[in-house]
C-alpha cells in the first residue's frame, strides 16, 4: 500500500480544485455541481464546502446523481440503487460532473447518458480527484484533476474519507 495523497495533501488538493473552479465559473450563477453516486459524493461535498468558504452569500447549485442502471459494464445480479438529488434544471446551464477516480472513463460516460434525462446542459466539464490517465477504454479526459498516476491493471486505486472510513487518505493497493 502507497500513499498517494495524506489527509493534509487531500485538504489542499480539494481548495485548489475549488479555486480552479472559480477561476473558470467567477460567477455560479449558471453553473451547477453533481456529484456521482455513491463514492464521488464525498469529494463533491467537499468542493461544495470549499466554494461556500468562498462565495459565503452565493447559493451554489449542488446535485447528486445515481448512475447505476446507466452503466454499460455492471449486467448481472441485483444493483444497490442510489439516491438521485438534481431539484433544478440543466438545460443551457454549465454542468461540472465531480467523482473521485477517472479509471477507463465507463463511470464518466453513464453520467453523461444519464444528465440527458434532466435536460441538455450547454457545457460539462469533468472534476476528478485521481485521474489514472493509461488505462482509459473511452476517449474522455477531466477538465480539473487533483492528482494523475501512472499504475497498472492490477493495482487499485482506494479513497478514504472520514464521514465514511473515518481517515482521509486516498492509496495505491
Amino acid at each position: 500500500m502507497k500513499t498517494i495523497l495524506s489527509e493534509k495533501q487531500l485538504a489542499f488538493t480539494i481548495r485548489r480544485l475549488s479555486n480552479q473552479l472559480l477561476e473558470n465559473h467567477v460567477d455560479l450563477e449558471y453553473t451547477y455541481l453533481i456529484g456521482i453516486q455513491p463514492r464521488g459524493i464525498y469529494f463533491s461535498d467537499r468542493i461544495v464546502e470549499e466554494l461556500k468558504k468562498q462565495l459565503p452569500v452565493q447559493k451554489i447549485g449542488y446535485g447528486k446523481l445515481d448512475i447505476t442502471f446507466y452503466r454499460d459494464d455492471v449486467r448481472q445480479g441485483l444493483h444497490t440503487m442510489n439516491q438521485t438529488d438534481i431539484p433544478f434544471s440543466i438545460e443551457n446551464k454549465n454542468v461540472v460532473l465531480i467523482d473521485d477516480v477517472l479509471y477507463t472513463g465507463r463511470t464518466i460516460r453513464a453520467a453523461l447518458d444519464a444528465l440527458l434525462d434532466f435536460g441538455r446542459p450547454a457545457k460539462v466539464e469533468l472534476c476528478i480527484l485521481v485521474d489514472r490517465k493509461f488505462s482509459r477504454q473511452l476517449p474522455i479526459q477531466a477538465d480539473y484533476v487533483g492528482k494523475s498516476i501512472d499504475s497498472i491493471v492490477s493495482q487499485k486505486v482506494k479513497v478514504f474519507w472520514k464521514e465514511k472510513d473515518g481517515q482521509d487518505e486516498v492509496v495505491l493497493l
